[in-house]
C-alpha cells in the first residue's frame, strides 16, 4: 500500500507531497542522495540499519569510507629531519589503510543487504571529508553513528559526527546502537 501525505513547503504557499510506502520510508518526488557513513565496526553497522530504517531504501545511496591513509608530507621532511616514511613505506600504508577500507565497505554491503550502492572511498580529516562529499553531490542527508563518548573525551579526541553535524550543507541523521 502506498499513501499521499500532502505538507507544507518552503513557503506557506507551497505544497509538497510525500509518498509513504509499506515500509514507512519516506520518497520523494525524485531520489534523494543519502549518504551513508561507516568505519566498519559493528556499532557503525548497526547505527546504518537505524538510519536506513528510518529513512527507508527509496533514494540514491551512497555508502562512504575515509580511509586513515598517511599524509604525504610525511614523504618530504623538514629542516634537519629526513622524511618520516620511505615512499615503499608510504605506500604500503596507503595499501593497507586501501584494504581496510575496502574490507568496511564489503562488511556493510553484505551486512545491510547494499549491493550494487555507489561507493565512495575517501581520504583526509574524516569529518571534512563526507562534508564536501555531500556538497559534491548534493546531498539529502548523512547518516552516521554516534560511539557516544562523553564531553570531555570529545573535546579532546574530537568527532566525526559532531564535526558533520555543525558542518555538513545537509540534514544529518546521528544514530546510536548500545553495545550489545
Amino acid at each position: 500500500m502506498t499513501a499521499h501525505r500532502v505538507v507544507s513547503g518552503p513557503s506557506p504557499n507551497q505544497m509538497a507531497v510525500q509518498l509513504v510506502t509499506d515500509h514507512g520510508g519516506y520518497r520523494g518526488p525524485m531520489a534523494s542522495t543519502i549518504l551513508l557513513c561507516t568505519d566498519g565496526s559493528d556499532e557503525a553497522s548497526g547505527a546504518l540499519s537505524a538510519g536506513l530504517d528510518l529513512l527507508g531504501r527509496d533514494h540514491q545511496l551512497v555508502l562512504v569510507t575515509v580511509m586513515d591513509a598517511p599524509d604525504e608530507a610525511s614523504l618530504a621532511g623538514s629542516g634537519h629531519a629526513g622524511p618520516d616514511l620511505s615512499p615503499k613505506e608510504f605506500d604500503d600504508q596507503v595499501s593497507q589503510a586501501r584494504e581496510t577500507a575496502e574490507s568496511a565497505i564489503g562488511r556493510a554491503q553484505s551486512e545491510l543487504d547494499l549491493m550494487g550502492v555507489e561507493i565512495q572511498i575517501l581520504r583526509g580529516d574524516p569529518g571534512a571529508a563526507i562534508c564536501q562529499l555531500a556538497t559534491q553531490l548534493s546531498a539529502r542527508a548523512i547518516v552516521v553513528g554516534s560511539r557516544g563518548r562523553g564531553g570531555l573525551k570529545r573535546a579532546f579526541l574530537g568527532s566525526v559526527s559532531d564535526h558533520v553535524v555543525r558542518n555538513a550543507p545537509c540534514s544529518v541523521v546521528v544514530t546510536k546502537i548500545s553495545p550489545s
